[in-house]
């Protein structure tokens, strides 16, 4: 199973590819670290983006989407772009490609139960890929 973590930042979709595979985990080569939105994001921007997406996804040949959920209120709020760009990914007509949000006390007790196999640092990601990381893992070992 292939598995893509995303975190949503302002117009960005963060990735990161897992893979599990009898039991070892292991990161993919994927040279896309994130897919963004353009400043107008109109209706036809928005399918572009959809589309970008659903091809990396094919191409990588995986299963599963991992987002981490943003709140709709408070200090840690995400912004109104990051939710269309959550709608977009789980609209994708595929119904091979499992898409499912992460609320953070589902990663929180994952992580608890679950503590990441290896450190971030150890990984070769890029740092601003660390949150999309995470949500792959925990998507890959969340029940």
């Amino acid at each position: 199973m292939i598995i893509c973590g995303v975190e949503l930042t302002a117009s960005d979709a963060v990735l990161c590819l897992l893979k599990l595979d009898r039991g070892l985990i292991s990161l993919p080569e994927c040279k896309v670290r994130k897919l963004s939105l353009v400043k107008n994001h109109t209706r036809e921007d928005l399918k572009q983006f959809q589309a970008a997406f659903a091809e990396l996804m094919a191409e990588h040949e995986v299963t599963r989407v991992a987002i981490k959920e943003r709140m709709p209120k408070g200090k840690f709020a995400g912004g109104a772009i990051s939710f269309k760009l959550e709608a977009t990914i789980q609209l994708i007509a595929d119904p091979d490609l499992d898409v499912r949000l992460l609320p953070p006390a589902l990663i929180k007790s994952t992580l608890a139960a679950n503590p990441l196999p290896i450190h971030f640092d150890a990984t070769g990601l890029k740092a601003f890929q660390e949150t999309a990381f995470t949500a792959a893992y925990v998507g890959l070992m969340a029940k």
